[in-house]
């Protein structure tokens, strides 16, 4: 499965672009691509392949924050299936200092009946929506290390 759906590359593309302040000039140059190409990739009239996808996004440093915030009502609905809550955000994507290589760090609250599966599987369900590898750390685990991470972690 592609890290990010071809089918969406306008609009990623676009997003991207437009987060990191660049022309289609400068991001085609980045992504050693031709602008008018850039242009059509941009548009929708030029199909993308996943590999192409990918390159033209890791060129313009694509943020995790930018497809979390899009994806937030899913990901909190994905949480709920699961028998998570209070889901929150925390390390470099809730500092805003997330860039292509960055993950997304989740605090959530387990249910009663939550176990790690559940956990892991919810970790998929982000990966699969934002296309970024994502940690989940349950708030019921060791108070010294969960401290340190709630002073940074903001609600999704």
């Amino acid at each position: 499965m592609a890290r990010f759906d071809p089918a969406q590359a306008p609009e990623l593309i676009r997003r991207a672009r437009l987060d990191a302040g660049l022309t289609q000039a400068e991001l085609a140059r980045r992504a050693d691509l031709r602008q008018p190409s850039l242009a059509q990739m941009e548009s929708g009239a030029r199909n993308v392949s996943a590999e192409m996808l990918e390159r033209v996004l890791r060129a313009a440093d694509y943020r995790p924050s930018l497809p979390l915030a899009a994806h937030a009502a899913e990901i909190v609905a994905a949480a709920a299936r699961r028998g998570l809550s209070n889901i929150r955000v925390f390390g470099s994507t809730a500092q805003g200092t997330d860039g292509f290589e960055s993950d997304i760090d989740l605090l959530v609250t387990p249910g009663h009946t939550t176990d790690l599966f559940d956990l892991a599987l919810f970790s998929d369900d982000v990966q699969r929506l934002t296309g970024f590898r994502t940690d989940i750390v349950s708030d019921g685990g060791d108070e010294v290390f969960l401290a340190a991470i709630a002073r940074e972690a903001v609600p999704l």
